[in-house]
């Protein structure tokens, strides 16, 4: 499972309350199913983070050094496009000569393809997928590294059916409604080029998020203040990807070099693009790193590397070390995205952090 060693893409959901404390009954009760028992259909229920097909649920298999550690499965059984074509042209080819026909119609083809799917179908092994999520008993939120929509929605909508409930993916607005209880949706635009007016741009709470925390990294040698006055090392690098949010829309990305320090970067900032991807580094100190991919309209975490920890370890206690760097790296987060709302929530404030932005864009060096 991808929580337990090397690099892990994520996201983070919010939750309404607490797993309850029969949470294994729960997802027993919505495990996966026996195998030989998928047919055209997806099959989908839960497994335990041990491997896709232990579907034994209890309160020891559910949880893996005090978290709770389970995977949602989605098996299914496909015909392999290669042998559906061969197989069903075969069949063509014996009806034609039975028939004495030069070809056959498209309504005789699709009887033919779904006699021949339905054949091959029940020696077909099961293709399995998995969605795992990690979680800590007692807490408001999770990691699941459900990216993309589409499994996203997979999740919750058996999240929900499991636990009566189901949770928010945390994006720029979902925690901007959960730090300052507002929806930053509702705010204005705001244009970061001095050749741009701000009524050109819509809402881009993320872009804006992260562009604002590369204004700060490089205006601040590298170092922003944390809420416990403790200074974070943050270095944004390439490859960058810039988004413009209104008419006209369109990204550029930019991977070549240090593209942060190129004059393209400049450029994209200039015509009023935001950056929205980026390569971003956390540094408490020398031992506590965190490097990770970061989209910013949904807040993805895409290959985070967690510290190194300590050296020898045994399985369980490993996890567990790699669960507190996760969470301390959640932290971190937090205190950032907390930092950018509230300037960004304060009309003085952020009137201040625009025109200061602004001066960086025009001002700021750039190499070919």
């Amino acid at each position: 499972m991808p929580f337990e060693s090397g690099s892990v893409s994520f996201r983070m959901m919010e939750l309404p309350r607490a797993f309850p404390k029969n949470y294994a009954e729960k997802f027993a009760s919505h495990r996966a199913g026996p195998l030989d028992a998928v047919g055209a259909g997806e099959q989908r229920g839960w497994v335990t983070g041990r491997h896709l097909l232990d579907s034994k649920i209890t309160d020891d298999s559910a949880t893996y050094a005090g978290w709770v550690r389970l995977a949602l499965r989605q098996a299914e059984r496909k015909v392999p496009a290669a042998l559906l074509k061969a197989e069903c042209r075969m069949e063509e080819l014996a009806v034609q000569a039975a028939e004495g026909k030069a070809y056959l119609k498209a309504r005789q083809r699709a009887e033919i393809r779904q006699s021949v799917t339905e054949r091959l179908l029940p020696n077909m092994p099961p293709q399995l997928r998995a969605i795992p999520f990690v979680y800590l008993p007692g807490a408001a939120h999770l990691y699941v590294t459900a990216l993309a929509t589409a499994p996203l929605d997979v999740f919750s909508a058996a999240l929900a059916s499991t636990l009566g409930f189901s949770g928010s993916p945390s994006t720029p607005e979902t925690l901007g409604e959960t730090l300052k209880k507002t929806d930053l949706r509702d705010l204005p635009g705001t244009s970061f080029s001095p050749e741009m007016e701000h009524e050109a741009m819509e809402a881009a709470p993320g872009r804006e998020f992260l562009t604002w925390l590369w204004f700060k990294a490089e205006t601040q040698n590298g170092k922003v203040a944390l809420a416990d006055s403790r200074d974070l090392g943050v270095l944004v690098e390439g490859p960058l990807t810039f988004t413009h949010e209104g008419n006209g829309a369109h990204a550029a990305v930019l991977k070549k070099g240090a593209p942060e320090n190129s004059i393209e970067a400049k450029t994209c900032l200039l015509s009023g693009k935001k950056l929205k991807e980026a390569k971003i580094t956390f540094a408490l100190d020398e031992q506590h790193l965190w490097a990770f991919g970061f989209e910013a309209d949904q807040f993805l975490i895409r290959g985070l590397k967690l510290p190194q920890g300590e050296g020898q370890l045994d399985a369980v206690s490993r996890f567990q070390e790699r669960m507190i760097f996760l969470e301390q790296w959640r932290e971190i987060f937090l205190d950032l995205f907390g930092a950018f709302v509230a300037a960004r929530t304060d009309a003085k404030k952020w009137k201040t952090a625009v025109a200061d932005i602004r001066a960086w864009v025009k001002d700021r060096p750039s190499k070919r």
